[in-house]
C-alpha cells in the first residue's frame, strides 16, 4: 500500500536538473537504501520526500496522517541543552513548551515569585495544548535508546549525539523514518547497536549509507540514483550489485546498436543531398529525432582514478614499538605496555570505541607524540602521507585548486608535471568545482579532495583516519583496489567492516583498559579470534588413566605411586610418536594462518574451523605432555 509517491518530479536549483521526471512509490513497511554517486542528488531526494524541499515540477503525494522524520548527516551547531530538551523540541511547539517548563523547574529558584509565575503560565499552555501527553512518550523513547535525559548534550561524544538526534526523530512516532548516513562518526559498538535497533523497527525505513555491511543487515530493497533517474530494485544489496551490472551491460549494447543505426542514417542523408534526390521526409524526421535522443543521452559517470606516486621503499622494518605507555596530563594511560613491529607491506586496521585513543596511537607511530614509557624506533626512508577524518587540513576559504596545488597550475605526479585541472578531473571534479571554495563541497566531495591531495605527494606510508565517510560505493571499491596494490605500509582507522575485511592484513583492537591486542586478518577474523579468546578456558591436563579395577584385600599406601598397567605401558610407548604428529599438524596450521593471502581468500566459516582446530590441538598437546610426565614418573 503506497503511503508516499512522486510523479514526474524535476528539481535543479535553477540550473541543470539534479533529478528529472522521477517517479517513485514508497509502500508501508518498505526498508529501502538510497544509493548513488556523490553529488547525484541523494540528499535532495530525501528533502523532497520529507517535504522540506519543493520540486520545480511534478507532484508529491502523501497519504493523510503520515508522519515523516529525517535524521540529517551533521549535528546542528545551535543545538544545546539537556538530552531531554533536545529530544522534546523534536515535537515542535508542544515539545518546546514542555522543554521550557522542565528547564525552568530544574534550574530556576522556586522561591522566586517571577519564576513561579512563569511556571504557572507554561503549565496553562501545556494544559491547553495537551502537551503533557507527550511526557511519557519522551521518557519511553529515552529509555528505549539508553539515554540519560539530564545529560548535557554538548558534553556527549559525536556518536551519542547522533543517538540523541535519532531519539528526536523517533519521538514523533514517524510512519517513515529517513536516515542520512547514520553510521558516520559512530564507532563499531554504536553501529551494531543501531543495526539491532533498526531490526526491531516496524515503520517504513529509508536510509542513505556507504556502509555496505550496515546496508546488508538493515534493508530489503535499493533505490538507485543514476543520471537524474531513480530505479527501484526489490532485492538485497548483493543481488542489486549483480542486476545493476547487467543493466549497465544491456544499456551499452542498446547504445551501440542505436549509434550504428544513427551512423547509417547519417550516411543515407549525406548521399541523398549529394545526389539531389527527393528524400523520404518521414525518414528525415526520424533522423532528427535520433540526433535529439543522442544529445539527450547521459553517459555513465566515470570512475575516480586513484594512483599512488612512486617513491623509494622503506626499510623492511618500518616502525617498532617496545612496551609503550602513553597518557595525557593528570589522566590514566590510554595506551598501556604496547609492543608491536610494523613491516613493509603491512596493512594494519585500528579499531576501538570513539575516544579510546586511536588517533593518539597514530600520532605516536608517526613520532608526533613521545611515549611516557617504552621506545618507538622508525625504520629508514619513511615518507608518510596523512588523511584526516575531520578535514582539518583543508582550508575552507580557498578553492579546490588552491588546496591541492597552492600558487601553481600544475602538480607533479611520478616526477611528471600535470595540469591541476586534469589531475582533479581524475577525481570527478568539474572545472566549476575546481575554482569554487571548499566550503561549498559536500562531505563526499571533501573526502575525494583529501584523497587527491594525499595522492599528489610521494609516500611509502599511508595513514588513513576514517577515509570511507561519505564516499560512494564505486569510489570505496577503487580505494580498496589501490590500497591492495600499494607496495608500502598502510595504517587504517575505520569503522567500515567491509572495508577492513577487504583491505587489512592484521587488526589492532583497543581494550577498555588501554591494552591493545593484535589479531591476524580483518574485522570478521577479529570477531572470531576475540570471541574464541573469551570463551576459551585454560586447558586442563588429561586426567590420569585409571587402572582396571582389582580386588583389594587390604588398603594400599596412598603415598606409594601406582605401577603402570600393561595398557599404560603401551600408551607411554606410543606417546612420543603421537606428540610428534600433533606438533607437525599444528605447525602446518600455524603456517597456513600466517600466510598473507589466507584471510583474503578463505571464508570466515573456514577460518573459524581452522582456529578451533588449532585450539583443540594445543589443548591435546598440553594434556599429552602432562600424561607423558605422569607415566614416566610412575615408571621409574
Amino acid at each position: 500500500m503506497a503511503i508516499m509517491s512522486l510523479q514526474q518530479m524535476t528539481i535543479g536549483y535553477g540550473g541543470e536538473p539534479v533529478l528529472k521526471n522521477v517517479c517513485l512509490q514508497i509502500d508501508k513497511g518498505d526498508r529501502l537504501c538510497l544509493v548513488g554517486r556523490n553529488g547525484s542528488g541523494k540528499s535532495t531526494l530525501l528533502q523532497v520526500i520529507a517535504g522540506e524541499l519543493k520540486p520545480e515540477s511534478g507532484e508529491r503525494s502523501v497519504q493523510q496522517g503520515v508522519r515523516i522524520a529525517r535524521l540529517i548527516q551533521q549535528v546542528p551547531r545551535d543545538m544545546h541543552g539537556t538530552v531531554f530538551d533536545v529530544v522534546a523540541r523534536g515535537l515542535g511547539k508542544a515539545g518546546e513548551s514542555l522543554s521550557a517548563y522542565h528547564s525552568l523547574h530544574d534550574t530556576g529558584n522556586l522561591e522566586d515569585p517571577d519564576v513561579l509565575d512563569r511556571l504557572a503560565t507554561l503549565q496553562h499552555v501545556l494544559d491547553d495544548t495537551h502537551a503533557w501527553s507527550y511526557q511519557p512518550v519522551i521518557e519511553e523513547t529515552l529509555s528505549l535508546m539508553g539515554l540519560d535525559g539530564q545529560a548535557d548534550f554538548d558534553a556527549l561524544s559525536s556518536g551519542m549525539k547522533r543517538r540523541v538526534l535519532l531519539a528526536r526523530s523517533l519521538v514523533t512516532q514517524p510512519d517513515i523514518l529517513i536516515l542520512d548516513e547514520p553510521t558516520n562518526h559512530l564507532d563499531l559498538k554504536a553501529i551494531v547497536w543501531l543495526e539491532t535497533f533498526l531490526a526491531d523497527y516496524r515503520g517504513t525505513l529509508l536510509v542513505v549509507s556507504h556502509d555496505r555491511t550496515f546496508v546488508r543487515k538493515t534493508v530489503k530493497g535499493i533505490l538507485d540514483i543514476d543520471r537524474m533517474q531513480v530505479a527501484r530494485y526489490d532485492c538485497d544489496f548483493d543481488t542489486y550489485l549483480q542486476r545493476k551490472q547487467q543493466d549497465i551491460a544491456a544499456e551499452l549494447r542498446q547504445n551501440e546498436l542505436f549509434d550504428k543505426r544513427l551512423a547509417q542514417e547519417e550516411v543515407w542523408i549525406r548521399r541523398g543531398i549529394q545526389a539531389r534526390r527527393t528524400r523520404n521526409e518521414g525518414r528525415v524526421r526520424r533522423l532528427k529525432d535520433m540526433r535529439g535522443q543522442r544529445r539527450e543521452r547521459r553517459e555513465q559517470i566515470g570512475n575516480v582514478r586513484l594512483q599512488t606516486q612512486d617513491t623509494r621503499a622503506t626499510g623492511r622494518k618500518v616502525i617498532e614499538l617496545k612496551r609503550v605507555t602513553f597518557g595525557y596530563d593528570n589522566c590514566d594511560p590510554i595506551i598501556r605496555d604496547f609492543s608491536t613491529t610494523l613491516m613493509r607491506g603491512d596493512r594494519i586496521g585500528i579499531i576501538g570505541p570513539n575516544g579510546v585513543g586511536k588517533t593518539t596511537l597514530i600520532k605516536l607511530l608517526l613520532g608526533q607524540l613521545e611515549p611516557q614509557q617504552g621506545t618507538i624506533q622508525h625504520g629508514t626512508h619513511l615518507e608518510p602521507a596523512y588523511f584526516d577524518q575531520l578535514h582539518a587540513t583543508l582550508d575552507l576559504d580557498k578553492t579546490v585548486q588552491e588546496n591541492v596545488s597552492p600558487g601553481s597550475d600544475t602538480v607533479r605526479v611520478n616526477d611528471q608535471a600535470r595540469n591541476v585541472i586534469g589531475y582533479l578531473a581524475d577525481f570527478l571534479f568539474t572545472p566549476a568545482q575546481i575554482r569554487a571554495k571548499v566550503e561549498n563541497l559536500s562531505g563526499g566531495e571533501r573526502n575525494r579532495l583529501l584523497l587527491a591531495r594525499l595522492l599528489a605527494q610521494p609516500a611509502n606510508v599511508l595513514v588513513l583516519d576514517e577515509p570511507t565517510n561519505d564516499l560512494d560505493v564505486e569510489t570505496l571499491e577503487l580505494l580498496e583496489e589501490m590500497l591492495l596494490d600499494f607496495q608500502g605500509t598502510v595504517l587504517l582507522v575505520s569503522h567500515d567492516r567491509s572495508f577492513l575485511n577487504n583491505v587489512v592484513t592484521s587488526t589492532l583492537a583497543f581494550d577498555p583498559d588501554g591494552r591493545i591486542r593484535e589479531y591476524a586478518g580483518g574485522y570478521d577474523d577479529y570477531l572470531v579470534q576475540s570471541s574464541h579468546q573469551v570463551a576459551q578456558t585454560p586447558p586442563k591436563a588429561r586426567p590420569e588413566s585409571k587402572a582396571p579395577k582389582e580386588k583389594r584385600d587390604k588398603p594400599k599406601d596412598p603415598l606409594k605411586p601406582k605401577k603402570l598397567t600393561w595398557k599404560e605401558t603401551q600408551e607411554l610407548k606410543d606417546l612420543p610418536a603421537s606428540i610428534e604428529a600433533m606438533e607437525g599438524e599444528l605447525g602446518e596450521l600455524h603456517t597456513q594462518l600466517a600466510h598473507p593471502s589466507f584471510y583474503k581468500t578463505t571464508s570466515v566459516k573456514v577460518v573459524a574451523q581452522i582456529t578451533q582446530k588449532v585450539s583443540e590441538l594445543e589443548a591435546a598437546l598440553q594434556a599429552a605432555y602432562a600424561l607423558w610426565e605422569d607415566l614416566e614418573s610412575r615408571q621409574s
